[in-house]
């Protein structure tokens, strides 16, 4: 039988408490309300189509009734289409009041109401003939209609008695005890009785899932009534008794649960589990006579029975507290519509107390309060909306003193107007210094300019991204501020990057022009479709001034991060954003027109903005270091460039202590991007100097470079696994919330949420992702979910405690191994893939590790090689594995993930790459110099002699790039001596391709 239709008319009787919605007065029409609301647009004609389609497979929507039966009148719900505000619940909607009543009219309608891209939609049931599961069967299946998916269908015309009979309830009682009398006052206090009262509805949203909600919201109103007891109207769908059933009809019983006000939830909620497991809410049906007396009797008699009760404010319940469960975002948005709120107004007819709605979606807790509209009930009503927000999330979770109230920015202007302001007041001062000797603020500013005039010739403006494929020289400086002069956003891109990943960048950034290196300039790394020009070209010629015309809106800048869904992110950052970094940035590090940054990271690498834009908005400088960083190159930086402070990862500062360096006159040394551990901070305090101010910084690039800081404390946090992060910048609040969304304790770990005026604009061109990511808190509050944990310590101050997901840090850049796994599986000899970072022995740090499962029988030996090419040529070097590992499967857990435990371990494992010796095996005879290194090795990586093999290779043995620096200066200082340490350090890149024992020997045996 197809979905389309029920096998037979759909008909069935109404049933006793159906009946009671049969006499609800039409000034408070007994009528359910499901809102919708989301970003992207629903057109009027397709949501007819849709509700059409939807109504044949859900018949119980269309329903009209014929004396005490219901039928199908064969005419699917009407949709109107509201004026833009038609739906704003503030307003009071007049068509949220009109009856449903299907004598002779419809039981269900749809409204509609779209403005500047926001759409929402209404559905509309009337009570007597759709519960709430019944409504939300309904929604379901009118966007499954709209995604053009199979409809599921409602066709189930079973009535309330038949599901009874079915279930053989004749023995079942209600609870012991608990008898449905008029007892007790309402939720919201006393109403007049009689008269034309109307409805009202007030609305609460509350962060997070919440588990016993339902005793939650019972507890907090009996508490807030002054009550030592309190009891509860609780709608129970019957459909849990038989979960094959598709019906939208009337299913509902209200069992009555009972509350003790000095008990804790967890007690009141066993108290519903237990109603619920001894069935109690099938007895909790409506009395027979209902449907035995005409309308016209039983509407006097209801009457006169609901002036009494409010003439005594006596119900049979303090509140009706129904709880519609967890909707999924998903289940109600199409592809051109999210939803973004969904929650349900309450209803309450004669003799009925105040009704508590609450709904579960987006994770957040949706809370509804509605009744008669009586003179002081809304305000009583908001007040037991607070009541209830503070039993579920407590206002001392959601407060935290670190998130001081935002302040104004002492300079005025963007980057682009700060920096020329600078430049016309030192223009002689020098702004670079490097190999290409001492350059002026005013010859910067001149070259700056040439660029942006060659960008708006070109077509370059507002909107515009444009990439930027250069090292660390004056033609990028130059570059990045031509740019920004121009009004557009630039793309920096790494050289070391293959250029198949930089020509994927470029595309998924949709750029047009992208300016690169004179000596990348032959290099295939500009896509077709993209205009490439040489950057020195262009910073060289004369050109003319460009004013500055940059709003605060403006895009800045995009800079790509490593992808959980296997494919790099954009994150665009706005003018704005990076104006307020810098404010806060400024003062705290002390930066004057004294001060030298060294930049030595690449600009595709958030960290160095630090160095990039902050001395030279103040009239300091920035020592340009253009050589890959080795031992040589870390020791003229930090002892011979004029530089004073510093911004690098806590893995480079190790890195200096490591290699024994001592540098000289530094004022500020910022590590960040990384877990900063108090033993390392400690040692860097000593090397640079008690003047030194040792700063763990914290920031994901979704927050603009930095948005909290911490200076190290050498008396209280030089034993301590990780320096406190401290607190955020005058412009950011931090929250942190548990896996159900829910604001922690003080002192638990919570999830950082971040939010302030350094949030990123979003991901470039992934609304998915910034739905995602990019959340609302219940307060309307944009927030960005970090993954990172955190937990409050007493001093006030936040201490970082790792990560919710498998995001792995590699030298501060962040990596997520999905992205490796999905590289790998695109190569044509691998069925699937996964990588994981894994724990060094002795270190906080991780090893990337990659499995690979075959798709033929290739030999492993001639497997690996091509996996490693197919890595490098299109992912950056630190993102490439150390290990790859050949299994016949991946081993899953019992819900279908990869049970990493189960794993082979990468360490002496068969089918190791990254070299023809692997690890372990028989050691033959090794010279004096060959046996020196290999000690070092050993060192260096804290592994026995008997793990390297015969002629290892440093990374298989879970060496990285750092590590690898570390080795090689040890070998320069204990086996090739100061006088070659240059020379053989100029094989860096060789030793990188190939950081084999022999290759490294060869090179050292060579020069010595």
């Amino acid at each position: 039988m197809a979905i389309g239709a029920a096998p037979l008319p759909y008909t069935r009787p109404v049933s006793p408490m159906e009946a009671w919605f049969l006499v609800y007065p039409d000034s408070v029409p007994g009528v359910m309300h499901l809102f919708v609301r989301g970003t992207g647009v629903i057109t009027g004609p397709q949501l007819a189509d849709a509700v059409e389609r939807a109504a044949r497979s859900c018949p119980g929507t269309r329903l009209t009734r014929d004396g005490m039966t219901w039928k199908d009148s064969g005419r699917a719900p009407e949709v109107r289409e509201l004026p833009p505000g038609g739906l704003d619940l503030a307003a009071d909607p007049p068509d949220l009041h009109r009856p449903l009543m299907g004598d002779p009219g419809p039981t269900c309608e749809v409204l509609l109401s779209c403005q500047d891209g926001e759409t929402r939609v209404v559905f509309r049931a009337f009570h007597g003939a759709l519960d709430g599961k019944g409504l939300m069967f309904w929604a379901e299946e009118v966007f499954r209609a709209l995604r053009g998916e199979t409809l599921l269908g409602a066709p189930d015309a079973v009535s309330e008695a038949e599901l009874l009979e079915r279930l053989d309830a004749r023995g079942v009682t209600s609870s012991p005890g608990v008898e449905a009398d008029l007892a007790w006052p309402s939720a919201l206090g006393a109403r007049r009785k009689g008269g034309d009262r109307g409805f009202f509805w007030r609305r609460r949203t509350v962060d997070g899932s919440h588990p016993g909600a339902v005793a939650k919201v019972a507890l907090a109103v009996t508490r807030a009534r002054g009550l030592d007891t309190g009891r509860f109207m609780v709608p129970v769908d019957l459909r849990r008794h038989a979960p094959e059933l598709r019906s939208t009809g009337n299913l509902t019983h209200n069992p009555l649960l009972e509350v003790d006000a000095d008990s804790g939830w967890e007690e009141a909620h066993e108290r519903m589990l237990t109603l619920l497991a001894r069935n109690h809410d099938l007895a909790a049906r409506a009395d027979t006579v209902m449907t035995q007396v005409p309308l016209d009797v039983l509407r006097g008699q209801i009457a006169e029975l609901d002036a009494y009760s409010a003439a005594r404010n006596k119900y049979a319940a303090l509140a009706i507290v129904s709880h519609m469960g967890r909707v999924d975002e998903a289940a109600l948005s199409t592809g051109a519509f999210r939803a973004t709120e969904v929650f349900v107004l309450p209803n309450s007819g004669p003799v009925g107390p105040p009704e508590i709605d609450l709904v579960e979606f987006g994770g957040r807790t949706e809370i509804t309060v509605g009744w008669h509209d009586e003179p002081g009930t809304a305000q009583r009503a908001e007040a037991l909306l607070d009541a209830i927000e503070e039993e579920l999330s407590p206002a001392h979770r959601r407060q935290w003193a670190g998130n001081a109230p935002s302040r104004p920015l002492s300079r005025p202007g963007t980057v682009v107007e700060q920096f020329e302001a600078q430049a016309a007041r030192t223009p002689d001062a020098v702004a670079l210094t490097g190999p290409e000797g001492p350059v002026t603020y005013a010859e910067l500013n001149r070259r700056a300019d040439a660029v942006a005039a060659e960008l708006q010739d070109r077509g370059v403006g507002r909107g515009s991204v444009v990439g930027l494929a250069v090292g660390r020289t004056v033609a990028a400086m130059a570059g990045v501020w031509g740019v920004l002069k121009a009004g557009a956003a630039y793309l920096p891109l790494d050289p070391a990057h293959p250029d198949q990943r930089l020509k994927g960048l470029l595309r998924d950034a949709r750029v047009s022009v992208c300016l690169v290196g004179a000596d990348l300039a032959k290099r295939d790394l500009v896509p077709v479709g993209c205009e490439a020009a040489v950057l020195e070209d262009l910073a060289g010629r004369g050109g003319r001034p460009v004013p500055a015309g940059v709003r605060p809106d403006d895009l800045a800048y995009v800079i790509y991060t490593s992808g959980s869904t296997g494919r790099p992110k954009g994150v665009e950052i706005e003018h704005a954003q990076l104006t307020v970094f810098a404010d806060w940035a400024i003062p705290l590090y002390g930066v004057d027109g004294t001060t030298r940054f060294p930049l030595f990271t690449s600009l595709a690498f958030d960290l160095s903005n630090t160095a990039l834009f902050l001395p030279l908005l103040v009239g300091g400088s920035v020592a340009l270091v253009p050589d890959d960083l080795d031992h040589t190159v870390l020791r003229e930086m930090l002892t011979s460039s004029g530089a004073n402070a510093l911004k690098l990862t806590p893995t480079h500062l190790d890195l200096i202590s490591r290699l024994g360096l001592r540098p000289v006159g530094f004022r500020t040394v910022v590590a960040g991007g990384e877990l900063l551990r108090g033993a390392v901070a400690a040692r860097a305090q000593e090397i640079f100097g008690p003047q030194c101010g040792i700063f763990n910084e914290y920031g994901p690039t979704e927050t603009t470079i930095g948005c909290m800081s911490r200076r190290f404390d050498p008396e209280r946090d030089a034993e301590l696994p990780s320096v406190p992060i401290g607190l955020p910048t005058p412009n950011t609040a931090i929250h942190l919330l548990d896996a159900r969304g829910r604001f922690v304790e003080p002192g638990e770990v919570g999830e950082m949420y971040l939010a302030g005026a350094q949030l990123a604009r979003g991901y470039r061109g992934r609304p998915d992702l910034d739905a995602e990511r990019f959340l609302r808190l219940a307060d309307g509050t944009r927030v960005y979910r970090s993954g990172d944990l955190a937990r409050l310590l007493p001093s006030g101050e936040l201490e970082s405690a790792g990560r919710t997901d498998e995001q792995v840090k590699v030298h501060g850049h962040r990596v997520e191994p999905a992205e490796i796994a999905r590289v790998l599986e695109e190569h044509p000899s691998v069925a699937s893939a996964f990588s994981a970072g894994l724990p060094r022995p002795g270190t906080t740090d991780r090893t990337l590790c990659a499995w690979a499962v075959p798709a033929g029988d290739g030999e492993p030996a001639a497997l690996l090689p091509l996996l490693e090419d197919h890595l490098r040529e299109r992912l950056p070097r630190y993102m490439v594995p150390s290990t790859i590992l050949l299994i016949p499967e991946l081993p899953l857990t019992q819900n279908g993930k990869v049970d990493v435990s189960a794993l082979p371990k990468p360490a002496g494992s068969p089918g190791a790459s990254h070299g023809p010796g692997g690890a372990g095996g028989p050691v033959g005879e090794r010279d004096e110099v060959e046996e020196t290194i290999a000690e070092i090795w050993t060192e260096v990586l804290g592994l026995p002699a008997d793990r390297l093999g015969q002629d290892p290779d440093f990374h298989a043995l879970g060496g990285d790039s750092v590590s690898l620096l570390t080795m090689l200066a040890r070998v320069s200082s204990d086996v090739v001596g100061r006088e070659g340490e240059k020379e053989f350090m100029s094989h860096l890149a060789g030793f990188i391709a190939r950081p084999t024992l022999r290759h490294v020997s060869e090179v050292a045996r060579g020069l010595r």
